[in-house]
């Protein structure tokens, strides 16, 4: 009996056959990618390893392909490449049974199998070529056998491109074909996968180089924005490594519409996993059951919109319980949930940038990548309004599919005042998963009035209304509701900011007045002018331009008692400000025009008053008792004269006076100062003040002698570095230290056998330093600590400078595509006690030679370091500025050296290696002249602008001193931590840092 011809091993799931100057970089490209991005495995001849027998690779791939797709073009015949493999294809096909389809691009398939006319013509010119045969080794004529292949190949069922409509239609209809010639393991993703490539392979990277462990991924990100597009993708993939896999679509929506919903997922994971369709559960397994069936397996698990950690207990435990390589997706709007779960990367869904995001929707509104004649206006427009989001670009595309220019017009103009109902329900999810009705206030509260303002500032308006802002907004940013962009500026996307205005709007549609809150500026305009307020209206918002200035009658407020937010630009009120809520929490009334606030006008409760640009010449006429004032702006006020009585406004923090020209009168202003413990800014610039200053300096006493209760101090000169010999003397009062060259000298005749170690962070580097300390505990225990460094990696890059003594002088790198998100730095120290130095740290000086400015961070400051003290430290941080940092710590501790690490949030481009030939100017060579005004300007613990500064007048003839001992060169990489010679001889090390009980923590 004769055997049968043992069948090859599959190694592809499609071979692509096509002639590549026809259609590479169109249809096949296209097809390529959608046939990818489905999970199939496509062999394309741009993968032939370089060095191989080309002919043999190709053989290798057409036998281990299980579907030959075969795209016939009008200039096909011009390759005996295709022709051959079109040979081998058919063969295959007799042989082997592999499956072929036929796709006829841009040729009749009746062409294709009769050879006719200048298809035919070109096939036996090229037949008349003699070929190498690559299965008999010799030549030969070809012509037969080519005109067998394309008769036999043109007979099969397949695609007539030519005849179709849309391009991409057929596509997605070969892939589902392949689909279901393939296995039904697939999931079906989108249509028109654009942009999926890059990030797929994101995530894909990731797991190959973890292969022997059980790895934990989640996708975050704002509803709509394509995480389950990318699940999807991901297992189609990669599902074929795993012979035991389970896909659980739609976590939530089970778990809320089902009534034994957390069973049937259950019953659905543990099915798929032991491959039994036919398992049943009455009640919910406890996870360690479920764990015990999968216990040692690989496997792989994608559980998609996921909203709480209970579901995740649930549906899968510890992955480390899983066989290695086994690999966990998690898709969520909930940031926190993957913080929780302590997943081993995040995958962070980006909006699509402009081009992905326009021929996304051009395949959905044209069936087509790119925009038709006529509407590229439009389209660019509908683009700039989904703002990168992929579900309201694929819905509203489909949504104009076909649709008239007007119609098209109309819709766009729809847009602007009321949201696509589809893409809204989507984004709602995230709002109506919200548990706390105070966060859902923040939130709204912020779709409003506050988006693009300071997070800081924001927080302290809401606290003031009892909305817990802190831990709200902290939450909104978790549920992708809310994001924080450049300088701590709150941003929410322009379709979730719909969703949320939409909430509002839809709460009384027709009666703007019984809604919470009005920003638009008709309904506003509505409102007041036919006093059809309610008490529902918490918030309102008018802003208008000088030529559109209108006035209303304060009455209009009368009926809205529960108003607590109040912007008006360029709007007047004539009548009884007593009608006026007292509930107001912040006011924002810029361009007024009465000279002082009116009498009547209660403000017991305001947190912010904001009057820029005003006529005011007098604040208020008697003074006002506002225990509850956090911040007074007055800024560009021209007519401003004098300083307000602040004698009953104890809780001041801000109180900011910039660019009033005539402001000359400080009205027992530095007895307020002294008396308001809270203030922590003051901001007197371009004011007529110094006038009044030059001669006599006892203004200054009373804000210096207020230094010690202070967060932050930020001292602003003019020109070069001056620091008097008076304020010099106050901070060695204060600090009780000394910056000497004595004292430094000592460092260099330390013991090493008495030597310690301290490590401050400062900003968004705890993962850096956390590892730092874990080398250093490591290096302390070890024999050989030779060989320990900082990691790379996955972590932050960064650059470090050591200098000897106190402190480390360095040049801020000029790449300004880095983005610095903290520094470190490491102090090696010797105590003549048992001193912690920790618990001696007076301080941080951070000081800028280019621009002039000392930053001084105290301990207190330093154990609760947070994102807005950060802000203050990075803001006076350039690319190329020459930087100083000191450490300075009490009597009993000498420092021996001080080591800076700059972490940055990705890799720069210039190495470690290459910043040792960087060159310094050193600070003692610095040729500094007097300067007749330095600016000092005490920074709170909330974010700080860049003018923040009160002006003074310093005696002309102060000198500087430099510090007198220091190294400037970075570290270099070859000299792995600036431990390594110290290790074995340290005494301890110490972390402070905000994350750690009481700063402290004993490695």
């Amino acid at each position: 009996m004769l055997s049968s011809p043992l069948k090859p091993q599959l190694i592809h799931d499609v071979f692509l056959n096509f002639r590549g100057e026809d259609v590479r970089t169109t249809f096949v490209s296209h097809l390529n990618a959608a046939l990818t991005n489905a999970g199939i495995n496509t062999y394309i001849d741009h993968q032939l390893r370089r060095g191989t027998d080309l002919g043999q690779e190709l053989w290798r791939a057409i036998d281990g392909a299980h579907i030959s797709i075969v795209v016939f073009s009008k200039r096909y015949t011009e390759s005996g490449w295709c022709l051959n493999e079109l040979k081998k294809i058919m063969k295959c096909h007799r042989t082997q049974g592999q499956v072929v389809v036929p796709v006829f691009y841009d040729v009749d398939p009746s062409v294709v199998r009769h050879q006719k006319g200048h298809f035919g013509e070109v096939l036996s010119a090229t037949a008349e070529k003699v070929y190498f045969n690559y299965d008999s080794g010799w030549k030969v004529n070809v012509m037969s056998d080519w005109r067998s292949a394309l008769t036999q190949a043109a007979n099969l069922s397949g695609w007539d491109v030519l005849n179709c409509r849309s391009e991409a239609e057929i596509i997605q209809q070969i892939v589902e074909d392949v689909l279901a010639k393939l296995d039904s393991a697939i999931l079906r993703i989108t249509n028109f996968p654009v942009g999926l490539e890059s990030r797929v392979q994101e995530v894909i990277d990731f797991t190959s180089t973890h292969p022997s462990k059980a790895c934990m991924i989640g996708i975050w990100g704002m509803g709509g924005s394509g995480k389950t597009t990318i699940a999807k993708a991901i297992y189609n993939q990669i599902h074929r490594n795993f012979a035991n896999r389970s896909f659980i679509e739609n976590v939530r929506e089970n778990c809320e519409m089902k009534n034994r919903g957390i069973i049937h997922l259950q019953q659905q994971l543990v099915s798929d996993i032991i491959n039994r369709k036919d398992y049943i559960l009455v009640t919910v397994l406890a996870t360690s059951k479920i764990l015990k069936r999968f216990r040692g397996k690989k496997v792989l698990v994608v559980l998609d919109d996921v909203t709480t950690f209970e579901q995740l207990q649930a549906l899968y435990g510890n992955p480390k319980f899983f066989g290695p390589g086994s690999l966990i997706i998690v898709t969520t709007r909930d940031a926190r949930l993957l913080k929780l779960a302590r997943v081993d990367y995040v995958c962070t869904m980006k909006e699509m940038d402009e081009k992905e995001s326009l021929q996304l929707f051009s395949w959905h509104a044209f069936r087509h990548p790119s925009p038709i004649e006529d509407f590229g206006e439009f389209s660019r427009n509908v683009v700039t309004y989904c703002g990168g989001l992929p579900l309201a670009l694929e819905v509203i595309g489909s949504y104009l599919y076909e649709r008239t220019e007007e119609e098209w017009k109309s819709v766009l103009l729809k847009l602007e005042r009321i949201p696509n109902d589809q893409v809204q329900e989507i984004l709602r999810i995230s709002y109506d998963g919200l548990k706390d009705n105070m966060e859902k206030d923040i939130f709204l509260d912020i779709c409003c009035f506050f988006i693009g303002k300071d997070r800081a500032y924001v927080t302290k308006i809401l606290n003031g209304c009892g909305l817990y802002a802190d831990i709200g907004i902290a939450v909104l940013i978790d549920r992708s509701l809310l994001k924080v962009e450049k300088n701590n500026k709150l941003g929410v996307h322009d379709l979730i900011r719909d969703m949320g205005r939409e909430i509002v709007r839809e709460s009384s549609e027709k009666r703007p007045g019984k809604r919470s809150r009005l920003w638009f500026h008709q309904d506003v305009h509505d409102v007041l002018t036919k006093n059809s307020g309610t008490e529902n209206v918490e918030g309102l918002v008018l802003k208008l331009q000088r030529t559109s200035r209108v006035c209303f009658s304060a009455s209009s407020f009368k009926e809205m008692k529960n108003l607590r937010l109040l912007q008006l630009d360029c709007v007047d009120l004539t009548g009884d400000y007593g009608c006026l809520s007292k509930e107001l929490r912040w006011l924002h009334w810029q361009q007024t025009t009465f000279n002082s606030i009116p009498d009547d006008f209660y403000m017991g409760n305001l947190i912010v008053i904001d009057l820029k640009h005003s006529n005011i010449r007098q604040v208020w006429n008697e003074t006002k008792l506002l225990g509850n004032l956090k911040i007074l702006n007055l800024s560009h006020s021209k007519y401003l004269k004098t300083t307000p009585d602040f004698s009953k406004s104890p809780n001041l923090e801000k109180l900011i006076m910039k660019d009033c020209p005539n402001l000359s009168e400080i009205d027992k202003l530095d007895e307020d100062i002294v008396q308001m413990e809270s203030l922590t800014t003051l901001i007197a610039k371009d004011t007529a003040i110094k006038e009044n200053l030059n001669n006599n300096m006892s203004f200054l006493s009373p804000m210096v002698r207020s230094l010690s209760q202070l967060r932050t101090v930020c001292i602003q000169c003019r020109s070069k570095i001056q620091i008097t010999q008076e304020l010099r003397r106050i901070l060695d009062d204060q600090y009780d230290v000394n910056f000497t060259k004595s004292e430094t000298s000592h460092a260099s005749q330390i013991s090493n056998l008495s030597l310690r170690s301290l490590l401050i962070g400062m900003g968004s580097c705890h993962t850096v330093m956390d590892t730092l300390g874990k080398s250093i505990s490591q290096g302390l225990t070890s024999k050989d600590s030779s060989d320990l460094f900082l990691p790379s990696g996955n972590h932050p890059s960064w650059l470090a400078y050591r200098g000897e003594g106190p402190s480390a002088q360095f040049l801020v790198p000029g790449d300004i595509d880095c983005d610095m998100k903290g520094i470190i730095l490491c102090v090696v120290y010797s105590s003549t006690s048992e001193n912690i130095g920790a618990e001696c740290l007076i301080s941080v000086l951070i000081v800028n030679y280019t621009r002039f400015t000392i930053q001084i961070y105290k301990r207190d400051t330093l154990m609760s370091f947070n994102d807005e003290d950060w802000k203050i430290v990075i803001s006076n941080l350039g690319p190329g500025d020459n930087v100083e940092i000191f450490v300075v710590f009490g009597h009993g501790l000498i420092v021996k050296e001080t080591t800076v690490y700059l972490i940055y949030g990705q890799s720069i481009t210039t190495e470690v290696e290459s910043s040792t030939n960087m060159e310094m100017e050193p600070s003692a060579e610095l040729n500094t002249q007097p300067s007749p005004e330095v600016d000092v300007q005490p920074s709170p613990n909330v974010k700080v602008e860049e003018s923040t500064i009160v002006q003074i007048n310093l005696p002309p003839e102060v000198k500087v001193q430099s510090s007198s001992t220091m190294e400037m060169k970075p570290l270099p990489k070859l000299n792995k931590s600036i431990f390594t010679r110290l290790w074995k001889k340290m005494g301890a090390c110490l972390c402070l840092n905000q994350h750690i009980d009481k700063g402290l923590n004993n490695f």
